[in-house]
């Protein structure tokens, strides 16, 4: 069962994570930062967030095999992802084929925005 306004980030840039958490607390979610893709799918494996913040670039294991698990798992049907990448060609796919993607560099606005206006019912996944 998902927990009300649960996000993780998951970022390896300490400095990223510790910013896209703080914009995520003053929309009131509470949130965990996880730098490691490893432990985030131990994490993921027992918790169901609202929300993933996930880079695409990770140690251990990368965030397109974490979207793969997440996609591919009914669990996440109403979390929404936010693809972060600087990768413009892949973020571009990604957002071709219907995910949320912001590319590097973007605003802490564009971020806010975005997620301001996430509605949680509206996943039709």
């Amino acid at each position: 069962m998902a927990v009300s306004n649960l996000a993780l980030v998951i970022e390896d840039d300490e400095k990223l994570a510790g910013i896209y958490a703080k914009m995520l607390e003053t929309l009131n979610f509470e949130t965990e930062i996880i730098q490691d893709g490893a432990p985030a799918l131990i994490w993921l494996a027992k918790t169901i967030p609202d929300l993933i913040v996930l880079d695409l670039h990770l140690p251990h294991v990368s965030g397109q095999d974490i979207l793969k698990q997440i996609q591919g798992d009914d669990r996440f049907a109403q979390t929404w992802v936010i693809i972060i990448t600087a990768d413009v060609a892949l973020g571009r796919r990604l957002h071709e084929a219907g995910e949320l993607v912001l590319i590097k560099p973007f605003s802490v606005r564009e971020f806010r925005e975005l997620v301001i206006h996430l509605d949680p019912g509206a996943r039709d996944d």
